[in-house]
């Protein structure tokens, strides 16, 4: 990981913050892996706040304007395991993509 000028953080650090919370780790396991394999010591802190930042933004992302007309539409899932009432279950994380008439 390389660090900018005048940054805090290394570049992509908090892409993988995300990603370990996507993965459903805790901030104190999160903590142990970037520490274990990079060398890093993050407080629980910073990865909360990281983590918060992602989730202030799901509900505007959630929320935002649509096309009325996708011509092509990709429709996909896959099984996770992840943890429910104290015990690890499969379900299905379902992947939509619409592709609008400019080809986005």
């Amino acid at each position: 990981m390389t660090m900018p000028k005048g940054k805090s953080r290394p570049t992509g650090f908090d892409d993988k913050i995300i990603a370990l919370y996507a993965r459903g780790m805790t901030t104190r396991d999160a903590q142990a892996y970037l520490e274990g394999m990079y060398g890093v010591d993050v407080s629980p802190t910073l990865i909360s706040q990281v983590t918060r930042a992602v989730q202030e933004e799901i509900p505007l992302w959630q929320n935002r304007p649509l096309d009325e007309v996708y011509p092509i539409v990709y429709l996909d899932a896959t099984r996770v395991k992840v943890r429910q009432d104290g015990r690890v279950i499969n379900k299905a994380v379902y992947l939509a993509i619409g592709v609008n008439r400019n080809g986005l």
